[in-house]
Formats: C-alpha cells, sequence, structure tokens
C-alpha cells in the first residue's frame, strides 16, 4: 500500500463528491456506502469496491468517513464490520461527519486504544463546495496528525484549520451551523416582510447584499427563496440533527442557546410537515405559512 491508497466510507451527497476530487487528484480510492448504487457510481469513476467499512480499511491505511449522524460514525468506525475491525496500528481514521463533539472525543479514545491516528474533520460549504472542492474544513485532533494529512484534506477544500484536540472541530461545527441557521432564518423573516409590503424581493436582495447584511449564505439562499426552488444542497433533517447536537452541547456546558432552539423547533416542524428532505432554505416555508405570503411568484 502507498501514499496514495485512501478508503473512503459514505458516499452520499456531500461524500460521493469528495471521494470523486480525491480521484481526480491521483489517489486510489476504496470505497463502501450502504447504498450499493453508490458504490457502483463511483467503481464507474474508477473506485474500487469494498463490501464493508472493515475490509476499506483493510485496503487502505487511511479511511475518511462522511456519513450523517454521530450513531452513524459509531457504526461505521467502531461496530461489526467496522473501521477499526480492519484497521492496522499506525493506520489513520479521518471522520468528517458532522457529529457530536462528545462522540469524536469517544471515537478518538477507541482508536488510540488500538493505536490507530484519528482526526475529526467536519466540512462546511454544503453540495456545491463539495464538488468544487473549496469546502471548509475544521479539525479537531493531534497537531502531528494533522500536519500529516493537511495536504491531503486539502484536495477536498479550500480552508482547513485545527481548531483544538479531540471533538474541537465538531464543536467549531456546531458553532457554523447556529450561525449559518440564524441567518438564513433571518434572511426568510426580511424576504417574507419584504414581500407581504409589496416589494419585489429580487430589488430588496439587489439594495441589501452590498451592505453590512450582506453574507455567504444569503448569496447562496435568497435566490433559492426568490424562486421557491428547494431543491437540497443541505437537507433540512441534517441541519435539525446538527441543532440538536449544539443543544446537547449547550446543555453540558451550561451554555444557552436561545435562537437555536427556536430556528432547531421550526426545523422540526418543516419535517412534521414533509420537508425533510428540502435545502435547509426551506425555513423560509415556515415563515411563509405563518405570514400566509410567499417570497416566490407574483
Amino acid at each position: 500500500m502507498g501514499d496514495k491508497d485512501l478508503g473512503f466510507v459514505g458516499l452520499g451527497i456531500m461524500g460521493k463528491p469528495m471521494a470523486k476530487n480525491l480521484i481526480n487528484a491521483g489517489y486510489s480510492v476504496t470505497v463502501y456506502d450502504i447504498s450499493a448504487t453508490s458504490i457502483e457510481e463511483m467503481a464507474t469513476y474508477g473506485a474500487s469496491p469494498a463490501s464493508s467499512a472493515r475490509e476499506v480499511a483493510e485496503k487502505a491505511p487511511v479511511v475518511i468517513t462522511m456519513v450523517p449522524d454521530s450513531s452513524d460514525s459509531e457504526t461505521a468506525i467502531l461496530g461489526p464490520n467496522g473501521v477499526l475491525e480492519g484497521a492496522s496500528e499506525g493506520d489513520t481514521v479521518i471522520d468528517m461527519s458532522s457529529i457530536a463533539p462528545a462522540t469524536s472525543q469517544k471515537i478518538a479514545a477507541l482508536c488510540e486504544a488500538q493505536s490507530v491516528d484519528f482526526l475529526d474533520a467536519p466540512v462546511s460549504g454544503g453540495e456545491p463546495k463539495a464538488i468544487d472542492g473549496t469546502l471548509a474544513v475544521m479539525v479537531g485532533g493531534k497537531s502531528s496528525v494533522f500536519d500529516k494529512y493537511e495536504n491531503l484534506i486539502n484536495v477536498m477544500a479550500s480552508s482547513v484549520v485545527l481548531c483544538g484536540n479531540y471533538g474541537a472541530g465538531n464543536t467549531t461545527k456546531l458553532a457554523n451551523q447556529i450561525i449559518v441557521a440564524a441567518n438564513i432564518e433571518a434572511l426568510a423573516e426580511a424576504l417574507v416582510l419584504s414581500k407581504k409590503a409589496g416589494l419585489d424581493p429580487n430589488v430588496v436582495f439587489e439594495a441589501i447584499r452590498g451592505g453590512l447584511a450582506g453574507s455567504t449564505v444569503m448569496e447562496a439562499k435568497a435566490p433559492m427563496m426568490i424562486a421557491g426552488d428547494f431543491n437540497p444542497g443541505f437537507r433540512i433533517r441534517l441541519h435539525q440533527k446538527d441543532l440538536h447536537n449544539a443543544l446537547l452541547t449547550g446543555k453540558d456546558l451550561g451554555v444557552p442557546l436561545p435562537v437555536t432552539s427556536i430556528v432547531q423547533q421550526m426545523l422540526g416542524a418543516l419535517i412534521n410537515g414533509g420537508k425533510a428532505d428540502s435545502d435547509h432554505s426551506a425555513i423560509a416555508n415556515f415563515l411563509e405559512d405563518m405570514a400566509q405570503s410567499k417570497i416566490s411568484g407574483s
């Protein structure tokens, strides 16, 4: 096995383009996902298919995992036929999933007990930046391990920052998700108000985007709200999960998160309304329903 041998577990909306970018960069990538269709697509792209996360780890000294939530990371890495069952002393696991910081710390401890290095390295940027290879990556772990794999992570990213020890990457990601959620909610409130006042949301967007209210969130989500296009780049159910993890972490640390709590409840209501797989910009739908006024349309 050479320096270019990698494993990748989790080929969803984010994982698939990330794995493709690694292949494009010349890495030999062995892949596994619970979806056989995703494995087949990646095999067509040049990846080597595996039948389990364990087999991925047996074939590659470095395994990246990219799965939805804490329980999925535990299953993929610690569970039966998981990464640690196939890993050897000196191997490395890089979990790029967005999970609870305490779970990252648990996984790290069990990896260390097996002499396997670990980084928690969640990402921000959604599907477009996963495709472009311009994700922001927040990393927790030992600086010596980070230094070894920073260039690898940079293949998928435009920003890679070591935030602290185990769990620090996911704590930083939770901070990121709080800000994104609150921005989307505020943007939706503003556009619903503007539309019900008889203004053209496109004009309002153009008028304010260059000022202090302008943001990356506004640039990405205002056009979606105005068009009524909520095809997912990042699904409501996943953002609700992130805010749930933020609230649990806040509870553990004694940090009230009142706005986070309100937006998390909005996301929960949208999930109950059948919109779990809509883009998180569909927070606008909750506010549109309350105001009986749609941002899109005449």
